[in-house]
């Protein structure tokens, strides 16, 4: 499905959410000048203005597309994830903030090498957290080439590398200054484009009142026509007749009314399927495919062992927030700890508040665009929505509203994750004057952006979801041990980062490039693959104390000073920032 009936309005709208991002960040290079503005803008953000930078840069494609797209698809078990994007900055707040921001360091390699003394390990995070940074980044450029797909017809590559060389030239212009304008402006645009097609939605299904909770399948309100652009397997409660052209468990159906039972079956590549007023819809295989079911939690996200999946996001997503390198870069923006404690307070009732509309929208998604539930590209929801169920200009400006907020998402996060990238590049690759930043920046942007022109993912959220594990299983420990406990050791570290590392990094990639999810092959295996955090994070955590018990010699001197600087008050004149005098 592409475009609207006026696909003037929607390109207009991206153009102008696009020209204001760039005009902002114009703005903020004239207060960029030295390496700390580029890192860390100087230390000097306050608090309401950090928070709404931070909120801005977090809310990705994943928060603005893929909520409202996986509550649509798999119902109650979904909300996990916006409970988890939000509940991750409360432990950000108890655990990170404060300590984090008064060891004084730019980045999280950095902040390794304060806390254990070793240069080998502070590579071995750069690795680490390149690595994290670059899987993030991918989703957000697929996104953006499937917002532009799907509204304007474009090709995704168009949109992808669109939004690649906006976020570059950003980052490239003004750094960490530059972009903290334009995250802050981001956030209040994505709030705005997500609430007012919530609000709209609301008034029309209160006007025209369906139930939710009907042990039925959704159901299209008028003739529809699906196409299938890769073989998927798609399930039904109950005996249903297609229409179309194509091939249906490898049956041609040559424009013949075909009843199929019960059960799954596979849809070709290249099908047309037509749809009646009225028919009954078939779900992607391993999707609630009754109402009821969907409503109802405890059915996880398919496979064998849906509990297991359920609990291992919750894992992933609550402790993966203190692992994302460009969230834990902002804080290091704060002037002081007190303020970095108040930042995350403040996030945390700005995603709150933000979080309310894609689920919304994802209730309506099921009920106005439930032929998305066939092909499983239910991310592309929140950009059909408004001109699916409002006629005309008002359907088409509220299409519109959605994509300037979706090019903000887009722009926004990836402005951030490249900002972190660059930043340790910089710093540990390069001599980190302010050309070596903007070098870095440019290399770390264009191999991310080549990756997600080849491989081609669904689902945002659940790609993010894998990343979160990653995070959760290699940076979340290091910090947490790291700030917490005075045994830790480099060896210890490094082992935990590697062991993480090879656990969750490996369950994503298989998950990412081949496409594995729990749905598709039964067993632990396959849960375990597509959801590794519940069991990758608690062996990491494991690694990394047995193994700094066993290497006690290795407790860096002078740890009870570095305690000291991280948690005692700077009022009270413990320690001070650790300044770089670079020149550009």
């Amino acid at each position: 499905m592409t475009g609207g009936p006026y696909p003037v309005a929607t390109l207009l709208a991206v153009c102008v959410a696009a020209l204001a991002t760039v005009a902002v960040g114009i703005h903020g290079v004239r207060f960029a000048r030295t390496t700390s503005d580029f890192l860390v803008a100087s230390r000097s953000v306050s608090p309401r203005w950090n928070a709404a930078a931070v909120s801005g840069e977090y809310l990705s494609a994943a928060s603005f597309l893929g909520v409202a797209g996986l509550i649509a698809k798999y119902g109650a078990d979904a909300l996990w994830y916006p409970i988890g994007f939000t509940a991750g900055y409360l432990g950000v707040l108890l655990f990170v903030a404060a300590p984090l921001r008064r060891s004084g360091a730019y980045t999280v390699p950095d902040f390794a090498e304060f806390r254990l003394r070793s240069r080998s390990l502070r590579k071995l995070a750069m690795v680490v957290v390149a690595v994290v940074c670059a899987l993030y980044l991918v989703p957000q450029l697929q996104g953006a080439g499937l917002m532009l797909h799907t509204l304007l017809g474009i090709p995704s590559w168009v949109g992808a590398a669109v939004i690649g060389a906006i976020v570059i030239g950003n980052v490239v212009g003004g750094g960490m200054r530059s972009i903290t304008f334009v995250q802050a402006f981001q956030y209040w645009l994505k709030l705005t484009a997500v609430a007012v097609p919530a609000v709209a939605l609301c008034v029309f299904y209160f006007s025209d009142r369906q139930e939710l909770g009907e042990p039925a399948p959704p159901t299209v309100s008028e003739r529809t026509t699906v196409e299938i652009t890769t073989d998927v397997v798609v399930q039904v409660a109950e005996p249903v007749l297609l229409t179309g052209e194509g091939a249906l468990d490898g049956t041609p159906l040559d424009g013949r009314s075909i009843v199929v039972d019960a059960g799954t079956h596979t849809l070709g590549t290249g099908t047309s399927l037509v749809l009646d007023a009225g028919a009954a819809v078939p779900v992607v295989a391993g999707a609630p495919v009754d109402n009821d079911d969907w409503i109802s939690p405890g059915l996880g996200f398919g496979g064998d062992h849906p509990m297991y999946s359920v609990y291992s996001l919750i894992v992933a997503t609550f402790l993966g927030t203190m692992g994302l390198p460009h969230v834990l870069v902002r804080f290091y923006t704060n002037p002081d700890g007190r303020t970095a404690r108040v930042t995350s307070l403040t996030v945390i009732a700005l995603l709150a508040l933000f979080y309310v509309f894609p689920l919304l929208l994802g209730v309506f998604a099921r009920l106005y665009v439930p032929q998305l539930l066939i092909t499983g590209t239910s991310d592309a929801a929140v950009l059909l929505l408004p001109v699916s169920v409002f006629a005309g200009w008002g359907g088409q400006l509220l299409a519109a509203l959605v994509a300037a907020g979706a090019v903000a998402a887009f722009l926004s996060t990836s402005s951030g994750l490249l900002v972190s990238i660059a930043g340790i590049l910089s710093t540990d690759v390069l001599p980190g004057r302010i050309r070596d930043f903007r070098l870095a920046s440019v290399l770390a942007g264009i191999v991310p952006l080549a990756v997600s022109i080849v491989f081609v993912t669904l689902d945002l959220s659940r790609t993010v979801g894998l990343v979160f594990a990653v995070a959760a299983s290699t940076l979340c420990p290091l910090l947490v041990l790291g700030i917490w406990w005075r045994g830790l050791t480099a060896p210890g570290a490094a082992a935990g980062l590697v062991v993480g590392g090879i656990a969750s990094g490996g369950a994503a990639t298989a998950s990412i490039l081949a496409g594995l999810d729990a749905q598709d092959v039964g067993g632990w295996a396959a849960a375990i693959l597509a959801y590794p955090a519940a069991v990758s994070v608690p062996l990491a955590f494991a690694t990394m104390v047995v193994v700094s018990l066993a290497t006690r010699s290795h407790i860096p001197d002078g740890v009870a000073g570095v305690f000291a600087r991280m948690h005692v008050p700077e009022r009270l004149g413990m320690g001070s920032d650790r300044e770089r005098d670079l020149q550009p």
